[in-house]
């Protein structure tokens, strides 16, 4: 199975600055995901013709399912994070991550039917600032919605905006996930066109074996958006307990 992670910062190109959303639509295309999940989607939005890409990104995908979560609001529209699946969903979450006084931020809980077996998906897009990141994940990990199905498979994906990397020493080390977007250096994703730094990441915890995760750098990558995306093939294995997660995740070598 192959899952996609992406800011697609509106369609609107990191260096260009021309809105283009069919190049989102390339690029995420070229990669043939079976999970796909973005951020930073527009919805209903004047700089992106009022498009609604929740819907044209579903339909050009031609996704089983789809699942929306408007964080921030600009007048009759806004933007925020979109989960694609080739599977139905068993249930969705959405969670807000916001903090007083700053940006508001969401996290995406689904639980995938994979062909595998049940997937606990999470997409998210997390704060500028370490400690409200910090603050985030915790709150997620502590979430009930999130505690429910925390047995499962658990893949944790999206833009982390963590350019200090020190989210895995601290509340995801404690419980148990594993980072799969290491050497940091090997998953440099922003800015798109020189990227240096590592902002979209992955952690996993339970039945998920990884067998290549990487960081897409094709040219048209490079232009369609200010992140490049980020694209990891792995297996569901469910433990011998029903899926009860106890199995070890494991990650090969990125390119």
């Amino acid at each position: 199975m192959r899952v996609l992670s992406y800011n697609i910062h509106k369609g609107i190109g990191g260096r260009d600055r021309r809105y283009r959303i069919d190049r989102i639509i390339r690029v995420i295309a070229e990669q043939e995901p079976d999970l796909i999940c973005l951020q930073e989607v527009d919805l209903n939005v004047r700089r992106t013709r009022h498009d609604d890409q929740p819907r044209q990104l579903a339909e050009a995908i031609q996704s089983v399912a789809d699942i929306y979560q408007l964080n921030v609001h600009l007048g009759a529209g806004g933007y925020g994070n979109l989960v694609l699946s080739r599977w139905a969903f068993r249930h969705t979450h959405q969670i807000s991550l916001r903090q007083r006084r700053r940006k508001p931020r969401g996290a995406q809980i689904a639980i995938v039917e994979t062909p595998e077996g049940p997937l606990h998906l999470v997409n998210w897009h997390l704060g500028l600032a370490e400690r409200e990141r910090h603050w985030q994940v915790r709150h997620l990990l502590d979430h009930d919605c999130f505690r429910e199905s925390a047995t499962l498979p658990t893949l944790i994906v999206g833009d982390f905006n963590d350019w200090r990397n020190t989210l895995a020493r601290m509340a995801f080390a404690t419980q148990g996930f594993e980072q799969l977007t290491v050497p940091h250096e090997r998953f440099r994703s922003f800015p798109a066109y020189f990227p240096v730094v590592s902002l979209d990441k992955a952690f996993a915890r339970g039945g998920i074996v990884v067998h290549h995760a990487r960081v897409i750098r094709t040219p048209l990558a490079k232009r369609a958006s200010d992140h490049l995306p980020l694209v990891i093939d792995f297996q569901v294995r469910p433990s011998a307990s029903n899926g009860s997660g106890e199995s070890s995740s494991t990650a090969s070598d990125a390119s």
